[in-house]
């Protein structure tokens, strides 16, 4: 494994029609997250625990179905209903750090709709692949966030 520290922010944009509301409470309600978090239909996003409150902790599994081999926590830092969620999360495999992140999205009212930005700051402990990785699973995740709550 590639044992450079890596690091990268990334801010992802999307407009959907749905209210900030909606938008919030399919961030906020575990099981929602978990049908709009697997980036793909051959991905898993699997929640062990979930406490969605300032100072709670969130465990996940996720990777592919057959082997979510990479295990997070997310502890939320400050939430306000329906404008902001910010949180740190670790992602680890095999009992090895790969990533730290500092997640902030906020939700504003745009053009009928919700505009919906999140700012992903991520340390990578094994080089460009967490980098990547970031990227695609944000993006992807967000896509399946907006088609949820345009429904």
């Amino acid at each position: 494994m590639d044992q450079q520290i890596k690091h990268h922010t990334f801010v992802f944009e999307r407009q959907c029609d749905a209210d900030r509301e909606r938008v919030f409470s399919a961030m906020s309600d575990p099981a929602q997250r978990a049908s709009w978090s697997a980036p793909s239909e051959d991905a898993a996003f699997l929640y062990d625990a979930a406490d969605f409150r300032e100072g709670g902790q969130d465990a996940f599994r996720c990777g592919s179905k057959d082997d979510p081999q990479y295990t997070g926590t997310a502890t939320y830092i400050s939430i306000v209903p329906n404008t902001r969620i910010v949180w740190v999360e670790v992602v680890k495999s095999g009992g090895q750090t790969l990533a730290a992140l500092l997640i902030t999205t906020l939700l504003e009212d745009r053009d009928g709709g919700t505009k919906v930005q999140m700012t992903v700051q991520v340390t990578s402990f094994c080089g460009d692949a967490m980098i990547r990785g970031t990227e695609t699973g944000n993006n992807a995740s967000l896509d399946n966030l907006i088609k949820l709550v345009s429904r």
